[in-house]
């Protein structure tokens, strides 16, 4: 029988849940203002709060110095792991928009962390498929951004992560449509991109309920 043991998240115990995890730091914290003010039609799109921290538990648990991310916003998932890297870390962000990732090059250098973080605008995919493709060495990487290229992503992604490296996937219950078989557009790609997933021989993965879903991906050896 298949049942959850999740209690509802209510506002009250939501507002619990992030007071038991790392606070934002001011500068992360201005960063979520900034973006809810100035693009709250888009805000959504930012990683949520809980997030932040969890992103950079993880940087910290697997020893990551190279990370890659897709969809970049205005930077708050890249400010947070930026800052769980050593000073010699890097990560490299992929978006298409100069406008919203104007808003994290700022907070990214209000944090003191710029210099951890390159910015690559144009498709995605384009700057993956660029990438050394030699050996693998991307400790972890992020996925969030367009549903439909998930699958294309994650194949320029996986075979340039080392063994025991993390692939992290936002957005895998997409507002819970992703239980609908009749769903389509994103949710459909999100749905049928979970089941790929599943079924490659060269990771473990756990779907986890953690805001929209996030999905964690360890390569093996």
């Amino acid at each position: 029988m298949t049942e959850t043991k999740n209690p509802p998240l209510t506002p009250e115990l939501y507002a619990y849940v992030l007071s038991q995890n790392p606070p934002l730091d001011p500068v992360q914290r201005e960063l979520v203002e900034i973006t809810h003010s100035r693009y709250a039609a888009a805000a959504g799109m930012q990683s949520a709060q809980e997030q932040a921290p969890l992103l950079a538990f993880l940087v910290r648990l697997v020893g990551a110095r190279r990370i890659v991310e897709v969809g970049t916003f205005t930077g708050l998932s890249a400010l947070s792991m930026a800052q769980a890297l050593p000073e010699d870390g890097k990560l490299i962000t992929c978006d298409v928009s100069e406008e919203w990732t104007e808003v994290g090059r700022r907070a990214w250098a209000a944090a003191g962390v710029a210099d951890r973080i390159e910015l690559r605008i144009g498709p995605a995919l384009e700057t993956l498929r660029a990438l050394p493709d030699d050996e693998p060495w991307i400790d972890l990487s992020f996925i969030d951004a367009d549903k439909g290229n998930y699958p294309a992503y994650w194949e320029e992604l996986v075979c340039r992560t080392r063994p025991g490296g993390l692939i992290v996937l936002d957005n895998t219950l997409f507002h819970g449509q992703v239980v609908d078989p009749a769903a389509t557009g994103s949710a459909a790609a999100i749905r049928s991109f979970n089941e790929v997933v599943r079924a490659d021989k060269r990771v473990e993965a756990v779907l986890l309920t953690v805001a929209d879903g996030l999905t964690l991906a360890r390569r093996l050896d």
